[in-house]
């Protein structure tokens, strides 16, 4: 079974104040669970599961599915939208921890499983 994948980033929440307050997030990747799948855990015990492909496509350019939409913000951040029945939660991450995060799952799926 591959190993699963976590990262723990620091993201800045998007609101209209003048400065952005960071919050702790962890990127979860289980390919014995889901191999189509991430995670994200947001402070406060919000998850979130959306496909791998959209946070790649994400990075890239603007791609939504559902209630998540990701897209580039400038050349090195990218922003996360999360819609909910509560609100709308936006995350801006520097793009290089979410591209080494996308790596390493795709190396996890694609090691051979342990016996």
């Amino acid at each position: 079974m591959a190993p699963a994948v976590e990262e723990h980033l620091q993201a800045r929440i998007v609101t209209d104040a003048p400065l952005f307050r960071p919050v702790p997030v962890r990127l979860r990747y289980d390919a014995a669970d889901d191999p189509r799948t991430v995670r994200i855990a947001l402070p406060g015990g919000s998850e979130w599961a959306f496909p791998r492909e959209l946070l790649e496509a994400g990075l890239r350019a603007p791609a939504r599915r559902d209630d998540v939409g990701i897209w580039p913000c400038g050349r090195v951040q990218t922003v996360l939208e999360f819609h909910s029945p509560q609100g709308v939660a936006v995350l801006q991450f520097d793009s290089a921890p979410l591209l080494r995060f996308l790596r390493r799952t795709y190396t996890a799926s694609a090691a051979p499983a342990r016996r």
